[in-house]
Order: structure tokens, then C-alpha cells, then sequence
């Protein structure tokens, strides 16, 4: 009996202690909010419904006035790209319901995805893609908006057929190249359109399984507003806007520059468009994607660059180019021009 009475006083020495230690270590190490074992499921910070945050390369400029192609939109049923000049009335019933991703590290732009409504009423529904492509930057072996679609069509899968081989048009005036195919399989057609402004090589391309549809969109087409440089193997722009030349900032016509300082490395590429003054000054740094800490020691970089001024006519005029800082995006083929300077 004695033995039995000092085991269980022995089990509740041990026991009475070990409650109120167990307790204090649980609420210590419950994580304040988050987590599998946290007591609160409510996040510190609500995100708004429809918003998506963002950490890492993105585009941005370094000011909130010059045009950026990617500026484009489509309010009160028109788009409108201030950068390239375009003004577009959508059809009726068709609407952008999302926007397109940023551009990416080989120039590539997504301006507008243009669709039907709810409201339309048609046998059959389609797409308007409005793309843009950046000579400077793209893997394309190309030097105008012509190539693309030569490469474009030389260069089908199995799967699709060629409808119509590059044809010369005119869409609101100003030439165009007009290059149709198809998919037997999916019954789907694309009418692909395509320009050259200001050294982007644009896009229309219209897709449905319906092709009466597709022809009313291509008429509807020639209520579009475009710059007068426009040209499949032109749109080098000038005159209202600068004058856009590859590989301007290399040479003799760079007089002065300082190489940024990285405070991190990063193994990204970081496309940059500058606008560099009638003076020889960087106005405006444009970043098609880039971290927050690279546009910064860019920005800083490229303020005290010095450029021999540019003269067309023996005037002095903007020039607009193109700098790649980092390794660039490899080209679609071994023989492809690399378009980007180091």
C-alpha cells in the first residue's frame, strides 16, 4: 500500500507541472496569423478582388508622359495606342474583357484582345489580337515587319495549311502585308495583318472558324487610324516622333558613359529603349522588364550619357534605340542578326 501511495504522489509531481509548461510553450509558438497550427486565418493585408500583386522584373519608365507601347487601351469602345499612333473603333458587341501580360524580355507586346460580348449575336464568335514586336529586341531573324511573316509562313507546323502566301494591303490607308492560314483539325482560320511603326513590327490578327465573319472584321479594319510612316518595310519613324535607329548608342555616336552599378546579380535581361534628345541627352528610359534595384542603377547610368547629336537634313532630331544590359534571349536560329547590344 505504501509503495503504491508514493508511486501515484511521484506520477502527479510529474503531471501537475507539466500542464501549465505545455500550455505557456503552445501559445508561444502558435504563429501570429498564417500557417497550419495559427489561431488567426485572417491575412494581415487584404488583397482587392480582381488585383494581382507582382514581385520581380515588370516595365516601367522613368516618367509618366512620354507614350510606352504598352499604354494602349481600349475605353468608350476604342483603342487607342498613343505610342504608335493608333486609334482603333471596336466593332460593336465585341469588348477587351482582359489585358494582355507586360511585354516580354525579347519585345514582344500584347496590346489588346478584343472579343465578342454577351450581346453578340453572330452564327459564330472570333478574336481580334492586337500584338506588337520589337525589332531591337526580337529572336526573330528579322529587320522589318515583313520578315516575320515570311518566317511566320515558312514555318507552319504540319497541322496548319497556308491560305494565302504574304500579299500586299492597306488597312486604313497605309500598307500593309496580308498572310492568311488555317487548321483543318480545329476548323480555325487566322488572318494575320502586319506593319512597321516606329521599329515594331505590329500585328492585327483575327481568328475564327467563321470566315465571312473574318472578312467583315478585315473591311471593318479600314475605319483605323495610323501614322503616316507606316510601312511593312519602313516605320522607321520621324517627324512628330523620334527617329528610331538599332544600335545608336555604340561607337562614335556615344560620347560619354557610365556603366550602372548593381547592388544584386541577377542573370535576367534587362531590354531597355531610351529617347536621347536633340541635344544628346537621355529624355526618357523606357524598361520592357527589369527588377526595381536594375532600373534604378540604369536610370542613374544612362542621366549622365552623352551622345554626338543626330542630324537628318542638317537639323537636329530625337533619336530613339535600343540597349540590351544583360544576356538577351537567344535568336530563332544560329544565322539570326543579334539585334541587341551588351
Amino acid at each position: 500500500m505504501y509503495y503504491r501511495f508514493r508511486c501515484s504522489l511521484f506520477v502527479l509531481a510529474l503531471t501537475l507541472p507539466l500542464q501549465p509548461l505545455g500550455q505557456d510553450a503552445q501559445a508561444q509558438n502558435v504563429p501570429k496569423n498564417g500557417g497550419d497550427f495559427s489561431n488567426n486565418t485572417q491575412p494581415l493585408t487584404k488583397v482587392p478582388t480582381g488585383v494581382i500583386l507582382v514581385k520581380g522584373a515588370w516595365s516601367s519608365a522613368s516618367d509618366s508622359v512620354t507614350p510606352v507601347p504598352e499604354g494602349g487601351a481600349v475605353a468608350n469602345n476604342v483603342f487607342r495606342d498613343q505610342y504608335f499612333g493608333m486609334t482603333y473603333s471596336v466593332p460593336k458587341d465585341w469588348e477587351e474583357k482582359y489585358k494582355g501580360p507586360p511585354p516580354s524580355d525579347s519585345g514582344r507586346y500584347v496590346l489588346a484582345q478584343i472579343r465578342p460580348a454577351d450581346t453578340f449575336k453572330g452564327p459564330a464568335r472570333g478574336t481580334i489580337l492586337i500584338t506588337a514586336d520589337d525589332m531591337f529586341f526580337t529572336t526573330l531573324p528579322a529587320v522589318n515587319a515583313l520578315e516575320p511573316v515570311n518566317y511566320s509562313k515558312n514555318n507552319l507546323q504540319a497541322d496548319y495549311k497556308l491560305e494565302l502566301s504574304p500579299t500586299p494591303t492597306k488597312i486604313g490607308g497605309r500598307p500593309f502585308t496580308f498572310f492568311a492560314y488555317w487548321s483543318p483539325i480545329a476548323e480555325l482560320h487566322w488572318y494575320v495583318l502586319a506593319t512597321e511603326i516606329r521599329c515594331h513590327a505590329v500585328q492585327v490578327v483575327l481568328t475564327s472558324r467563321d470566315t465571312k465573319l473574318l472578312e467583315s472584321l478585315m473591311l471593318d479594319l479600314n475605319k483605323m487610324e495610323l501614322p503616316a510612316e507606316a510601312n511593312p518595310t519602313a516605320g522607321t519613324g520621324g517627324g512628330d516622333v523620334p527617329v528610331c535607329i538599332k544600335d545608336y548608342a555604340s561607337g562614335e555616336n556615344l560620347i560619354t558613359r557610365v556603366d550602372p552599378v548593381f547592388t544584386e546579380h541577377r542573370f535576367n535581361a534587362v531590354p531597355v529603349r531610351i529617347i536621347i534628345d536633340k541635344e544628346g541627352k537621355v529624355k526618357h528610359i523606357h524598361f520592357l522588364s527589369a527588377f526595381p534595384d536594375q532600373t534604378k542603377a540604369i536610370t542613374d547610368a544612362c542621366k549622365q550619357w552623352k551622345f554626338k547629336p543626330y542630324l537628318r537634313d542638317r537639323h537636329p532630331v530625337e533619336v530613339e534605340t535600343g540597349i540590351m544590359f544583360g544576356r538577351g534571349p537567344r535568336p530563332a536560329t544560329a544565322a539570326a542578326e543579334n539585334v541587341a547590344t551588351d
